[in-house]
């Protein structure tokens, strides 16, 4: 889940959208489980902020924010 280029800094740290994701996919993942489904791991994409082919570094994906000017790092609230 991406966030929208158009949120500010604050907005961005508090990705309410995808930790509600994180939280729905998880828990359906956690009943297929318990329904036998053979699960060997699970990997949230992005832990930080990347450059995307398609769309730069307009897209924010991370569970970090990265202020590109400086790359310092951020944990939004899906990170916890």
């Amino acid at each position: 889940i991406d966030d929208p280029s158009n949120l500010t800094f604050p907005e961005s740290l508090y990705d309410n959208n995808r930790v509600n994701f994180y939280r729905s996919y998880l828990k359906e993942l956690k009943r297929a489980m318990n329904d036998g489904a053979n699960v060997s791991g699970y990997l949230a994409w992005s832990v930080l902020d990347n450059f995307e082919w398609l769309l730069g570094h307009t897209s924010r994906f991370g569970l970090a924010y990265v202020d590109h000017n400086d790359l310092k790092r951020y944990f939004k609230l899906s990170a916890y």
